[in-house]
């Protein structure tokens, strides 16, 4: 088998590495094999992290928009049922938004999926 000679490519490969652990304790940022450990968890926790993120502000919009709906004696459920029925299409990024910064324009939202709920419940 022939001999095959990367200097260049290995030398790079490796400060790659150990440019991405800069600042890690002891070891971690200096040797090529602890580094590179500790880039792959970091980079796999990098992943599930920005997976979680999505989840968490999810919750926080429904915990924002719940609590705006029981100041008007409404429920999250009952409002996003209203909403569907009807046939107003808002995400619930925005409508936490709305439920945060305009009350008013909530409170018409609100008012809005009512009559729907209501409408539905009578036929």
């Amino acid at each position: 088998m022939p001999r095959v000679k990367r200097g260049t490519v290995r030398r790079a490969k490796r400060k790659r590495i150990l440019s991405r652990a800069k600042g890690y304790f002891l070891t971690k940022s200096k040797l090529y094999r602890s580094a590179q450990q500790a880039v792959d968890k970091a980079l796999n926790y990098a992943f599930v992290g920005r997976r979680n993120k999505k989840r968490d502000f999810r919750r926080l919009w429904i915990v924002r928009i719940n609590a705006a709906a029981r100041e008007n004696n409404f429920t999250y459920r009952q409002l996003i049922q209203g909403l569907r029925l009807a046939n107003i299409e808002i995400d619930r990024k925005h409508l936490a938004e709305i439920a945060v910064s305009d009350a008013p324009a909530f409170t018409a939202l609100v008012d809005q999926a009512r009559k729907a709920v209501e409408a539905t419940a009578k036929a």
